[in-house]
């Protein structure tokens, strides 16, 4: 049975700061990826680096801040990266095939089944699929943010096993090891928690955009999916298929949970909630741990305007996000029901369809 693999690479790792793609390291990453293909895996890239490639070929002294200039950039620059990656690839007899998708592609579900039977023929073809955000039709209220979310999601979506995050560090550390020489590494990771986020500090390079905060945030989407998580440094041969197989150097993120279906991915990471509402202690380890239904008498506070069959978020009593979930009920209709009783329910509303406030089979947990 083939291991299907999802890796990203970064602008950081692709081109030098003044701009431009470093043609090296284009070979460098063809020539790894193409020992995990030979190894025995199904290799899916996702590539950033559009931007970068192209703002000083367009005519840009530095890397655009304005949308329409990192629009044009990304236009430019993706014919380079995907030249490249065509000329590094052919030379080990592999055919690289684009594939650009926006957030508005993962938030329609129909599109997103499109996408996936697309990127599962490109494999079955043998070649390899090249992903990047379509940064010249996307806007800043529809981006990604960066591509470390876009692979978390991608891995998901096609059952990948595993997902590697490359990046210019070798791993997650307690503190910023650039800064302090006290700094720990952190090698394994089976819970991301808020000690992790404080140690991920904020961004990177400044030709890239996600720093190890967005890794900690794509790595906890992989791993709600199923998919174990790679985050460290490849820069010599060999090293991508010492990190596939556990070797390599950074930090390894390990999940036990099984892989999510494409309704539970767009629900609990693409969809927009349009309200939330508070459960109680009983109820949130219902949700949780018992594989059970929210009723009514698990509410305890209703925000937002919302109806019947839009998405919602479910606070705990600590208010923080626990899931999300489709709703049965109009906010001001939950409104007068929260904390009856079912049969209190069923008597002050006559035409209730069904009892539930969220359905099992329309949640998902957030928080383990």
């Amino acid at each position: 049975m083939l291991h299907r693999i999802v890796v990203k690479i970064g602008s950081s790792s692709l081109a030098s700061e003044s701009g431009g793609l470093r043609s090296e390291a284009v070979a460098f990453f063809a020539s790894e990826l193409a020992g995990l293909q030979k190894a025995g895996y199904q290799v899916i890239l996702v590539s950033s680096g559009a931007v970068a490639a192209g703002f000083r070929e367009i005519g840009y002294r530095e890397r655009p801040k304005l949308l329409h200039e990192k629009q044009a950039a990304a236009a430019a620059g993706q014919a380079f990266l995907m030249q490249a990656y065509r000329e590094a690839f052919a030379l080990h007899g592999l055919l690289a095939a684009q594939v650009l998708l926006t957030r508005a592609d993962f938030n329609n579900r129909r599109r997103t089944g499109n996408a996936s039977m697309a990127m599962e023929e490109i494999l079955k073809q043998g070649a390899i699929p090249i992903i990047n955000e379509n940064d010249t039709v996307s806007i800043d209220e529809l981006k990604f943010g960066d591509n470390d979310t876009l692979s978390a999601l991608v891995a998901n979506l096609l059952k990948a096993d595993h997902l590697l995050i490359l990046t210019d560090m070798d791993g997650l550390y307690t503190k910023d090891p650039r800064i302090d020489p006290a700094a720990v590494k952190i090698d394994r990771v089976d819970e991301i928690t808020d000690e992790l986020y404080a140690a991920a500090g904020g961004a990177g390079s400044k030709v890239g955009t996600g720093g190890m905060r967005s890794k900690l945030d794509a790595a906890r989407i992989a791993m709600r999916g199923g998919v174990h998580v790679f985050v460290g440094k490849v820069t010599l041969p060999g090293e991508m298929l010492d990190a596939a197989k556990g070797s390599g150097r950074g930090t390894y993120f390990h999940t036990s949970l099984a892989s999510l279906s494409r309704k539970k991915q767009w629900l609990g990471f693409l969809s927009t909630p349009l309200g939330s509402i508070s459960v109680d202690a009983g109820a949130e380890e219902a949700l949780l741990h018992g594989g059970r239904s929210l009723l009514p008498v698990g509410v305890q506070q209703v925000k937002g305007s919302f109806h019947a069959g839009d998405v919602i978020e479910v606070m705990g009593p600590e208010q923080e996000t626990i899931g999300r979930g489709i709703v049965n009920y109009d906010a001001d209709q939950l409104e007068d029901i929260k904390g009856l009783s079912s049969g209190d329910v069923l008597n002050q509303l006559h035409d209730v369809h069904r009892l539930e406030v969220i359905h099992r089979d329309e949640w998902i947990s957030l928080k383990s």
